[in-house]
């Protein structure tokens, strides 16, 4: 039987978050129990599809004890569905089926074209030969997978030829890959983007990579040596890139910046946008990998993980964002 962990707004256990300490309760928070026996969930994006919400996010490999027979290796996606975004409920998982993602698969994307959920995601357990793959759905439980995965990992001596964390967006009459990848000493992580025409569709053959280097690397001290999970929106003609910077528990927190062309980007903070939590709370080990969500009502969304624990517990939330003068503001 699954069983899924949902903490909702009073009913966080004291070991997590002490109330004297809390400063703010979230209204989501959220991790499937199912794999662990404990909540784990990570790299969250989100769509409305289908007259509710669907959340796409990574699942760890089953806990031996509680495995069932035929469990499926390494990690997986998850998928959970709302209503209102604040309740839950999983309703399926993407296994491993293919070679190229056999040891697993985790940190998807989901965008809605034309009536279908689209969903890119990445290879897990391969090191620096972990790649993007892409999948389609008609309902966005059920994917068929594209032959040619994975579609694409980067070229060019400045990588070690690796691609996690993808984020598509339409802009400009193409479709831009964005995504992290690692120097060649697999040290430092960093991003990159590919582009591909909107009639060529998402196979291997269709991304170019547009950048002969990163587009965007650590150089703030709160960065650390790593920028990873880039969720974009569009807004007003420009590109807003919210990124997690920090490697997980480091702490992991989240940046933002703009760009007009899709390829230059500009920090528009020199310290986190959203930081982690303070001792006691809910995220003190991190807030990390943020995934933008845009409702049908225009509402903005910054989805995002977190944990207390130094990463053994993994959970997942969101604050509202409102734009005053060209910049993104958290809403508590």
């Amino acid at each position: 039987m699954r069983r899924t962990f949902a903490i909702l707004l009073g009913l966080i256990p004291v070991l997590w978050c002490a109330a004297a300490a809390c400063s703010e309760t979230p209204k989501m928070l959220w991790g499937d129990e199912e794999r662990l026996g404990r909540p784990f969930a990570k790299d969250p994006s989100v769509v409305r599809f289908g007259g509710r919400y669907l959340l796409y996010y990574s699942t760890a490999p089953w806990a031996k004890e509680l495995a069932p027979p035929d469990a499926p290796r390494g990690w997986a996606i998850g998928i959970a569905e709302s209503r209102d975004l604040v309740n839950w409920k999983k309703v399926g998982e993407l296994l491993p089926a293919q070679e190229c993602d056999k040891n697993g698969l985790c940190a998807p994307d989901a965008l809605v074209l034309d009536g279908k959920v689209h969903l890119f995601y990445q290879t897990y357990g391969n090191g620096p030969r972990d790649a993007i793959c892409h999948a389609v759905s008609e309902d966005g439980l059920r994917f068929v997978r594209d032959a040619s995965n994975p579609v694409f990992r980067p070229t060019g001596a400045w990588n070690a030829g690796r691609a996690i964390d993808a984020d598509v967006i339409e802009h400009n009459g193409e479709f831009l890959l964005y995504f992290a990848t690692r120097d060649p000493a697999m040290k430092v992580q960093m991003i990159g983007v590919a582009a591909a025409d909107r009639r060529a569709g998402f196979g291997r053959d269709a991304w170019r990579q547009i950048c002969d280097g990163p587009i965007l690397k650590p150089e703030l001290p709160w960065e650390k040596n790593c920028i990873e999970a880039p969720s974009l929106v569009k807004r007003d003609g420009k590109l807003f890139m919210f990124y997690a910077g920090g490697y997980n528990n480091d702490p992991q927190q989240i940046g933002c910046a703009v760009s007009d062309d899709g390829r230059r980007f500009q920090r528009l903070f020199t310290e986190p946008l959203l930081p982690n939590g303070k001792p006691g709370e809910w995220n003190s080990s991190e807030s990390g990998h943020p995934g933008v969500f845009v409702d049908e009502d225009g509402g903005n969304y910054l989805f995002f993980q977190g944990n207390p624990d130094n990463g053994r517990t993994w959970l997942l939330s969101w604050k509202r964002l409102e734009w005053r003068e060209g910049r993104p503001q958290l809403v508590h």
